[in-house]
């Protein structure tokens, strides 16, 4: 456990918390000194709306998980544990899913702007992510083990399936091997960590999958089930060594608007 001290404005603070919550429900937008702060109105179910300087944006609440949208219009659930290998999928935010791993940021876009979402921006994730008094971990500065689906204290299922050693590691079809997120103790169901939240109410920003943003570099964010620090601790996690064809078990989504 690590706590680490955090400098902050205490009246900008305490002014900025005590207004969003009017602001949420659609009141005037206020200004402090020369910054006026607003949070978007009509956000669609199962979004949250965060405030900023330019208007705001919405944010699912849950990582997101996906429908195969069939011929005719049909849809049928697509299994967490399976690529989308060019199916034609739609980005779905439910409590009590388990998200999409095996997607890449190309292929997570997409399923955003089907259902008339996008990819966050690296700033607006980790904004949303750290809570209305920015915090290192959504719930504060001093992480909680277990609080988020990220300790990492499981054997690594690469090496429960392939054995100890790198070389699975570079191996794409072991790396989204199918059988890996099935395993006990790997992805949890959205939501179900009721503690791994924020102040605006957005669940799992830390762990359980990585979540791709829109940085045309290739960038996901917040960790996954076996670790939240080797990148950066809770809402500064940032991996930004794979493309956007990139996917293997541990990568993710949300979207916003």
């Amino acid at each position: 456990m690590r706590a680490v001290a955090v400098k902050q404005s205490v009246s900008a603070g305490v002014i900025v918390s005590g207004l969003l919550a009017v602001m949420s429900l659609g009141a005037a937008p206020v200004t402090t000194g020369a910054r006026t702060i607003s949070a978007p109105k009509g956000c669609s179910a199962g979004m949250a709306p965060i405030p900023t300087d330019s208007g705001g944006f919405c944010i699912d609440r849950y990582e997101g998980s996906l429908v195969e949208v069939l011929a005719g219009g049909k849809t049928r659930t697509h299994p967490f544990y399976a690529e989308v290998d060019g199916k034609k999928v739609r980005a779905v935010s439910k409590r009590g899913r388990k998200p999409q791993a095996y997607i890449s940021q190309v292929e997570a876009k997409a399923a955003c702007e089907a259902a008339g979402k996008r990819l966050c921006s690296n700033e607006e994730w980790t904004k949303a992510c750290q809570g209305k008094k920015p915090t290192k971990y959504p719930y504060g500065d001093v992480e909680v083990p277990g609080r988020c689906n990220g300790d990492g204290t499981r054997l690594h299922p690469i090496a429960e399936l392939f054995g100890a050693g790198p070389a699975p590691f570079g191996d794409p079809r072991k790396m989204n091997d199918p059988r890996i997120d099935q395993l006990p103790n790997t992805i949890d169901k959205s939501g179900a960590r009721t503690k791994c939240t924020n102040s605006y109410g957005v669940y799992d920003m830390v762990g359980n999958v990585h979540e791709w943003t829109d940085d045309p570099g290739g960038t996901f964010k917040g960790g996954y089930f076996m670790d939240t620090h080797r990148n950066g601790d809770g809402c500064n996690y940032t991996t930004v060594a794979h493309g956007t064809s990139y996917h293997d078990y541990s990568t993710g989504f949300r979207c916003c608007k």
